[in-house]
């Protein structure tokens, strides 16, 4: 691998452990769209995929954005208090920096709740670009989003790594010609999602071993 000066990082379920609050927010939802609570794995299936589209697909009945206007009023009370970064992260993004890394975070989350979660926990002041879905007109698995990053990074293809933890992050990476990383923490993929032909390019199971692919001393996924 290329030597890396570029990190981008997903931020639901890699940076920030958001599942309580995406569950709860979704469960919210069922219950006021369809009167009771849906089975959690129709929710995990989700993970990753922009809102909207999610929404168009469940409920076809109403807009995408009747629905996501609920979910996202659930969410915006309850964000602050159901959110906390996966351990290890603010010392994960010192260390890059002190490395002369260029951070970027890439998600399909909107802006206003990004920036809050990130604020929260003071790991703002680590990212040099940050892309959410209000800066692209496609998302995930669309190459757009890290492209967008990359040329406000001044930044090349070859010189990026993209870390996520779905297959939204692996396949838009893939599309964007730049090597993808597997985060272990979340680890929402199957043994079969990650030996396939879709799968991460590198799995990292700590902080300490995404350091060191970063570094070009971690093998490729195999």
């Amino acid at each position: 691998m290329a030597f890396i000066n570029t990190v981008l990082f997903d931020f639901d379920g890699t940076i920030m452990d958001t599942n309580d609050v995406i569950i709860r927010s979704w469960q919210h939802t069922f219950r006021r769209i369809e009167g009771k609570e849906r089975p959690l794995a129709d929710i995990l299936s989700t993970f990753g995929e922009p809102l909207l589209i999610t929404m168009a697909k469940l409920f076809p009945q109403m807009t995408a954005e009747e629905g996501a206007e609920i979910y996202r009023d659930y969410m915006k009370q309850h964000f602050n208090d159901l959110i906390h970064p996966f351990p290890g992260m603010g010392e994960l993004f010192e260390a890059l920096k002190i490395r002369g890394q260029k951070l970027g975070l890439v998600t399909s989350r909107v802006g206003e709740t990004t920036r809050a979660g990130l604020e929260q926990f003071d790991l703002l002041q680590y990212f040099d670009c940050i892309i959410t879905c209000d800066d692209t007109n496609k998302h995930k698995p669309d190459p757009e989003p890290i492209l967008i990053a990359m040329d406000r990074l001044g930044s090349k293809p070859s010189e990026t790594i993209m870390v996520g933890d779905t297959t939204f992050d692996l396949l838009s990476a893939k599309n964007a010609g730049v090597k993808s990383v597997l985060v272990g923490w979340q680890m929402a993929l199957s043994e079969e999602e990650i030996q396939g032909p879709e799968g991460p390019d590198y799995v990292a199971i700590n902080t300490e071993d995404l350091l060191k692919i970063i570094d070009g001393k971690e093998s490729v996924n195999s």
